[in-house]
């Protein structure tokens, strides 16, 4: 007879292990030879872990030919050593992916793209969920996911019509128009909208489709050591709050690597807060030759979709209608990528930032950008927002294109404000001619944010212009070849402090270029003396 203590005793490990089970998805019917559909049994394991308060869906070593599977709430979704999940490219023997549901906010003429605006066209989804984990070593493969929301269009029949009518009773024309693109497709590898304690470590994405991650509203959320090599965006954080991002190596040359953004595609401005960003790796390599470790540079340098030049760096902002507050990112390495990029262009606030302790390797675009415009793309009654109180520090750049010097940028009548930059070398290219330096720069107040809108710059490292209260200490700019720019150039700057700079210059070329400024002044600098300049209209230091 069992004694009543050790009867207790085993019938808590029973319990325990009732509510921590692992389902195996081959006992569910999955096979792993990599022809047969498998998501049909992944979404039945989940399914049965579901009904028993959840567990653990084991997806062991195999390749897993998968439409859209959906996630519940308390599921780990277990990657095995060796298992790859492979994105089905949708047909009617095999299937479709699930279709992009309803949603008022997704027109792209008005609020953001239709990308934003949908999650259930994904590979895997979930949404109103909460204490969901993906894990372990494995490789999704998303070749077969489409890189945006109308690339090919799928040929349907009037039953596969039929099923959409509903949504297309609700959305706008130009919505429509993305959806019909879309039906049968998927454009996404992960999709979560309102979640939260949501945990993302270890994976492996090849060719993600317009976005690997979509977390939109995702409360609680880890990722940590992802590798991701893809054809669009990496990782977009929209409107999340209380975010850590660790370890993670991002290969994205067509797109953005890792990506915050506060867009209006819930119906509301929601903000993108209290985000730690660390120890990660961004590049814009060819696509795949991260993961396979050849680092090339052939293909994708020369034919590049986004705006001419590869991508793959970290951006706060484009979609901006809800506030970016609270943000560190620190100790991340560059490479062959665009740089740093901060933007409010819808009204939003970008505000309390602290960037520290990053290099940057053959940067071909800005390395630091911040721009305040006003694309206000979203409600009307939304005012101009505003950034500031931002600290970058302990930055190294070597190799970056003089094009596109490091950039502050508000607009007339709002400046960005609060800045400051310390311990920052830079090594610019150089080769900049007389005629560039006399390049009357364009407001284009209400284009989409880039540091490619202003074309070529007249200054070779800094050009700040409507901004106020900005401090630059130990800061150093080099050039690489002959360029007959100034260093700096402000224009319609109030209260601009210089402490120790070391500006490389071509012989009789200045340093500064002052345009509209107040109360400048220079401390410490080299081949500079120490000045308090109250108004200079133009001035050449």
């Amino acid at each position: 007879m069992v004694p009543v203590f050790w009867f207790l005793i085993l019938l808590s490990i029973s319990v325990s292990a009732q509510t921590g089970r692992t389902y195996n998805i081959k006992n569910y019917g999955a096979i792993g030879d990599g022809k047969t559909l498998e998501s049909p049994a992944i979404n039945k394991a989940i399914e049965a872990a579901s009904a028993n308060g959840g567990g653990t869906i084991l997806i062991p070593a195999g390749n897993y030919l998968s439409l859209s599977i959906r996630l519940k709430s308390n599921i780990c979704l277990n990657f095995e050593q060796g298992a790859t999940l492979i994105a089905a490219a949708p047909s009617k023997s095999l299937g479709w992916y699930d279709e992009p549901e309803p949603n008022v906010w997704g027109d792209s003429l008005a609020y953001q793209d239709f990308g934003h605006s949908h999650w259930h066209n994904s590979l895997i989804w979930g949404e109103n969920l909460e204490n969901v984990s993906i894990t372990g070593f494995g490789l999704i493969n998303g070749t077969n996911i489409l890189r945006g929301g109308g690339d090919r269009r799928t040929k349907m029949t009037a039953a596969d019509s039929a099923r959409y009518k509903k949504m297309m009773a609700t959305d706008s024309t130009r919505a429509k128009m993305a959806t019909l693109s879309m039906v049968g497709q998927a454009n996404k590898t992960i999709a979560l909208k309102n979640c939260r304690n949501v945990t993302i470590r270890d994976i492996s994405i090849l060719m993600g489709g317009h976005f690997a991650y979509l977390l939109t509203a995702v409360d609680n959320l880890t990722l940590d050591n992802l590798k991701i090599d893809t054809n669009r965006d990496g990782i977009d954080i929209d409107c999340c709050n209380n975010v850590r991002v660790t370890n993670c190596s991002i290969n994205a040359p067509w797109d953005d690597g890792l990506c915050l953004k506060a867009s209006y595609a819930l119906g509301y401005a929601r903000p993108c807060q209290n985000i730690t960003i660390n120890n990660c790796y961004l590049s814009g390599f060819d696509r795949g030759t991260m993961l396979n470790g050849t680092y090339l540079k052939k293909t994708d340098q020369l034919n590049v979709p986004d705006r001419g030049s590869v991508c793959g760096r970290i951006k706060l902002g484009t979609e901006s209608n809800g506030d970016f507050k609270n943000i560190t990112i620190s100790n991340c390495v560059f490479e062959n990528s665009r740089g740093i990029a901060l933007e409010s262009v819808d009204g939003s606030n970008l505000e309390d930032i602290t960037i520290t302790n990053i290099t940057m390797r053959d940067v071909n675009s800005s390395p630091i950008f911040m721009r305040l415009g006003s694309r206000m793309r979203g409600p009307k009654e939304v005012q101009i927002g505003h950034i500031r109180r931002i600290n970058i520090s302990n930055i190294v750049v070597y190799n970056a294109d003089s094009s596109y010097c490091s950039l502050i940028a508000g607009i007339p009548g709002h400046e960005i404000e609060d800045i400051k930059l310390n311990n920052i070398s830079i090594w610019y290219h150089g080769g900049g001619t007389k005629e560039q330096a006399n390049i009357v720069v364009p407001e284009n107040e209400t284009k989409y944010p880039d540091p490619q809108m202003f074309g070529v710059l007249p200054a070779y490292g800094f050009f700040v212009r409507h901004a106020k209260n900005v401090e630059m200490s130990n800061v150093e700019v080099h050039i690489l070849s002959d360029d007959v720019r100034p260093a700096i150039v402000l224009d319609d700057v109030r209260g601009v402090n210089f402490i120790n700079l070391k500006a490389q210059h071509a012989p009789n070329i200045p340093i500064f270029l002052l345009k509209n400024v107040e109360n400048f002044s220079t401390r410490l600098c080299l081949d500079i003396p120490d000045n308090n300049i109250k108004r200079a209209e133009i001035k050449k230091l």
